[in-house]
């Protein structure tokens, strides 16, 4: 058998010496094996132990001089940290499954057979860690080979693996997407033929896979392979009514699924921001409800950016998404369109004013997002857009290093407006607030407190008339 040296690693070594004092087999196999032969650095690694796996853990992490070991013994596996390494330990199984639960029924086996029921064949490659062995390669399923053609494929029939463990479907299309990968046709078809059984694994798990496709160099790889295979109606049917095109005559409306694609990749260009791309994918979510056709004018969109908003509220309780998450991603939904129409309308300091109090911290990635919201193919009006934007960005330098809107707060406080007026807290203090407040984005006053407290008294007889 062959022999990999790069492999040579203190660890593997020791629990390899650990392995054959105890008599028994052990192997580094999965994600660690593949990412060592790609190139990459990793510090998580799965072993199959040809035996009871926890036992063998808790006799590692005795070697290792750790006390930080979980064992599920339900499950038959153990993690042991140590130095910044997870190290997960498992005996070699076999598992068969019910239709109605990804739950399986699991019994020892060989190495053979573990490999066997693993998701995809670049993920079926084990590296023997017994001394006489050490760094033998056992690849029964051609792994390296898929890693070399830059394959996702599945070690058995696909419908099986897919049947069996719903979730790889999603694993496979996150591995592709993070790889760069293509999906072969086969386990295509399989992916398509099972695409119905996701419906029976956790929100949870299936939104974990989501996020690491949205979170891909180029995400809209892994978009385009939900909606050829049917998958992406089931997990994110919002967004796949995204497809098509519409034609009235000589007016067609451009395909808003493509269109949020080019996007979202725009955004994964320059941010990491896993809200920002979220924001991305759904700035224009609300335009198959709002489209109309307009003789003359031909397809609009009104009001897609507000119900947009509310649509990745309902989008992000089922995707069990975290709030401030879907909160951020609203916010930026919700204002997408301000910077283009302040362009179109005028930039004047007023209503600069208004979208740096609106945008606040996040102002910079709104204007990430509508720039990247630029795709249309003729360079000229893309040089256009882009010369607005630059232009409305050093008016927004102008106006916030003047007034200090970028952290806003009223500069006179809710208490300090009471004593003045000698209210009780309630609805009137907080119109009074926003009295000042709109004073302030108008310009009719400077953003500082002096002034701020100045308009208070000036208002002070007319506001407290009007509350009788």
């Amino acid at each position: 058998m062959e022999k990999l040296g790069l492999f040579d690693n203190r660890i593997l070594q020791s629990i390899g010496a650990l392995a054959d004092e105890m008599r028994i087999q052990v192997y580094a196999v999965g994600g660690y094996v593949r990412d060592r032969f790609l190139g990459k650095r990793v510090k998580d690694i799965d072993f199959v132990v040809i035996g009871n796996g926890p036992l063998f853990a808790e006799k590692v992490a005795k070697k290792l001089a750790t006390t930080d070991v979980a064992v599920y013994q339900k499950f038959g596996t153990a993690l042991v940290k140590h130095h910044g390494h997870m190290l997960e330990f498992v005996g070699a199984r076999a598992e068969s499954y019910r239709g109605d639960s990804r739950k399986p029924d699991v019994v020892q086996a060989d190495l053979m057979t573990d490999l066997a029921r693993r998701d995809f064949t670049i993920n079926a490659i084990a590296v023997s860690l017994n001394a006489k062995t050490y760094g033998q390669i056992v690849d029964p399923f051609e792994g390296r080979k898929d890693m070399e053609s830059g394959i996702i494929r599945t070690p058995l029939e696909p419908e099986k693996t897919f049947y069996d463990d719903p979730l790889r479907i999603m694993r496979a299309i996150r591995f592709s997407c993070q790889l760069q990968f293509q999906i072969d046709a086969r386990t295509k078809e399989g992916i398509a033929k099972e695409r119905d059984r996701l419906k029976i694994i956790s929100q949870e798990r299936t939104t974990d896979e989501l996020l690491k496709i949205l979170n891909a160099k180029k995400p809209s790889v892994g978009f385009r392979l939900m909606e050829e295979t049917g998958v992406l109606p089931i997990i994110m049917p919002e967004i796949a009514a995204l497809k098509g095109v519409e034609q009235i005559g000589r007016y067609s409306h451009k395909d808003v699924f493509d269109h949020t694609l080019k996007v979202l990749d725009n955004v994964a260009k320059v941010s990491e921001k896993t809200e920002l791309r979220i924001a991305a994918l759904y700035h224009d979510v609300a335009k198959p409800a709002t489209k109309d056709f307009k003789p003359g004018i031909g397809w609009t969109f009104h009001g897609h950016d507000e119900l947009g908003a509310k649509m990745l509220a309902a989008s992000g309780r089922r995707l069990k998404l975290p709030n401030d998450m879907v909160g951020y991603a609203q916010k930026l939904v919700r204002l997408h369109l301000r910077p283009i129409h302040l362009v179109e309308e005028g930039v004047t300091d007023s209503a600069i004013r208004r979208l740096l109090f609106l945008a606040g911290e996040e102002i910079d990635d709104l204007m990430l997002l509508c720039r990247a919201d630029i795709t249309s193919g003729n360079p000229h009006r893309v040089a256009n857009h882009l010369a607005n934007f630059d232009f409305l960005t050093r008016r927004m330098l102008e106006v916030e290093e003047k007034d200090r809107l970028r952290r806003f707060q009223p500069p006179v406080r809710g208490d300090e407006i009471m004593r003045v007026l000698g209210l009780e807290p309630g609805p009137m203090v907080g119109k009074i607030k926003k009295a000042i407040e709109e004073a302030i984005l108008n310009g009719d006053i400077p953003n500082e407190h002096d002034a701020a407290y100045e308009y208070l008294l000036k208002i002070k007889d007319e506001i407290l008339s009007s509350a009788k």
